[in-house]
């Protein structure tokens, strides 16, 4: 009863963000007045002891998902990295210029099952890096005998948003202001039934990424301090 009524008030918080997303009407894109993000030279092909593997397939991803994804991020990067140890991660950041009402983010918890997926309740944590923590959402993806750790978070106008309650507040905000916000949902994942393991390994190439980025492209990657 508790759960039904929290996802009543949670539906009804987002009905009305978006009437009045809809009534301010916002007009100017935040993309618009900075830098432009091009994923593909924001991240390195190697990261450390991390190099990218580009005859392993990053993602699995049905076509009808990939058409959504497109209409959703102007830009999307996948790739698949690996250690010397053979550990190996798959990273994918869709990045929108547009998150207003109708482009919104595509989180895991929608994608994954469209996909067939089962997955275990996500829990919040927080990633330590030496440039700031990070918070983050961790989850486990199965499908048949594939067993998937996912380590996810999304920015709205390199804000961190971990649930889509925060990201439509912080979008409303914007509204108030006239403003649409861009945003980028950053995931990784690897093929691992040991969910810790697979999440200290996980949390390890994020402090990897992060040293080899520019401070700009952490602030926009993770909202991180220039």
């Amino acid at each position: 009863m508790i759960f039904m009524r929290k996802n009543i008030l949670l539906m009804a918080l987002m009905i009305g963000a978006s009437i009045l997303a809809i009534l301010f009407h916002p007009t100017h894109k935040i993309a618009d007045k900075k830098t432009k993000v091009n994923l593909e030279m924001m991240i390195p092909k190697q990261l450390g002891d991390w190099q990218e593997n580009a005859q392993q397939i990053a993602q699995i991803i049905s076509p009808d998902q990939e058409i959504l994804v497109k209409k959703l991020y102007s830009q999307t990067i996948s790739r698949t990295y690996k250690n010397t140890n053979g550990d190996m991660i798959m990273l994918t950041i869709a990045y929108g210029d547009d998150q207003s009402d109708s482009k919104s983010l595509h989180y895991p918890e929608v994608c994954y099952p469209a996909q067939g997926f089962q997955l275990t309740p996500s829990k919040v944590t927080v990633l330590k890096t030496k440039f700031g923590d990070i918070k983050a959402k961790q989850l486990m993806a199965t499908l048949g005998s594939r067993s998937e750790p996912v380590t996810y978070w999304a920015t709205v106008a390199n804000k961190v948003v971990v649930s889509g309650l925060e990201a439509k507040f912080a979008q409303l905000n914007y509204s108030f202001r006239g403003q649409i916000p861009d945003g980028l949902l950053f995931r990784i994942s690897s093929i691992s039934t040991d969910s810790q393991h697979a999440f200290n390994i996980q949390e390890a190439f994020i402090r990897e990424l992060m040293a080899s980025i520019s401070s700009s492209d952490r602030a926009t990657l993770a909202g991180l301090p220039r």
